[in-house]
């Protein structure tokens, strides 16, 4: 397990996304209250950032602006077409104030 970004926490903004290089797509950092997720920032469908993409706090999810594709944030999976393939998650550990991005 090797780090791939780290940002402070409170960079992210809440209830929202953040796109960090890393990975072969960059990297959709999203907090949910205390919860951090991370996942590749591009659509399975389509080169889309997902980072640019709208977050469903209550149900842990970001939709594909482009297409209306939803992702889950926990694991990756696409919950509405026409994206049929997941997008790779990331793990996420807290460090002091930032948060680290590692596959």
């Amino acid at each position: 397990m090797g780090e791939i970004a780290r940002v402070p926490l409170a960079s992210i903004p809440e209830g929202g996304a953040l796109r960090l290089p890393g990975g072969p797509d960059g990297i959709c950092v999203v907090r949910i209250g205390e919860a951090v997720r991370a996942v590749a920032d591009r659509c399975s469908h389509a080169d889309v950032r997902l980072s640019e993409g709208e977050v469903d706090p209550d149900e842990c999810t970001i939709e594909c602006w482009k297409h209306g594709s939803t992702f889950s944030l926990v694991d990756g999976h696409p919950l509405s077409l026409p994206a049929t393939k997941p997008v790779t998650v990331y793990r996420i550990t807290v460090d002091g104030p930032d948060v680290v991005v590692s596959d």
